[in-house]
């Protein structure tokens, strides 16, 4: 469906829409409460497919929709947090939500810090299983790699994430949740 769609049709597209667009609504709506936000967030990820569909590589769309989806979602959060520091901002704007301030302490705080520090490939897989959400199912079609490959990737990169921690804030395993064990938090497991 996605050749046809690179091809430059439009029914295949409404096909596509139609067969992905509920679920990605109710995993975005999850996410943000905003219903706006979240029906421009699926035009845009709709309108990137259009746009982009022949550089889809892997057998299965829906993971690939899914990075598209999340990635609009966290610009457009961003953009609305930015909206919301303008001097005509309304001062009352809302309080960030957790997943907002996560997002923002991966980008720019020490966790973004020690992602930078990592492999490509070990980061890539923490951010489509972590950040993105994606099974290990998704990820692997996403990647283009095996599942195992994935579980292997995701250990590495969790251990390297957890000592580029430790490296930068010596007690962060007791502030950040990234620690050892099988229920480690997000980006716990095992070591």
């Amino acid at each position: 469906m996605l050749r046809a769609v690179a091809g430059g049709d439009a029914e295949a597209l409404g096909a596509l829409y139609d067969r992905h667009a509920g679920w990605l609504h109710a995993r975005l709506s999850r996410r943000c409460a905003d219903a706006e936000t979240v029906r421009e967030v699926l035009q845009d990820t709709f309108v990137t497919v259009w746009r982009s569909a022949a550089s889809h590589r892997g057998a299965q769309a829906g993971g690939w929709l899914w990075v598209i989806a999340s990635r609009r979602l966290v610009d457009a959060l961003r953009t609305g947090a930015r909206a919301e520091r303008l001097p005509e901002a309304a001062p009352e704007a809302l309080a960030p939500s957790a997943e907002d301030r996560v997002l923002a302490g991966l980008e720019y705080g020490d966790v973004g810090t020690a992602l930078a520090g990592i492999s490509p490939e070990l980061r890539e897989v923490l951010r489509a299983t972590v950040v993105d959400g994606l099974s290990t199912r998704e990820a692997a079609a996403l990647l283009g790699i095996p599942e195992g490959t994935v579980k292997t990737r995701a250990m590495r990169a969790r251990r390297e994430l957890r000592a580029a921690l430790e490296r930068l804030v010596p007690d962060a395993g007791a502030h950040t949740g990234v620690r050892g064990g099988a229920h480690g938090g997000a980006l716990g497991g095992t070591a």
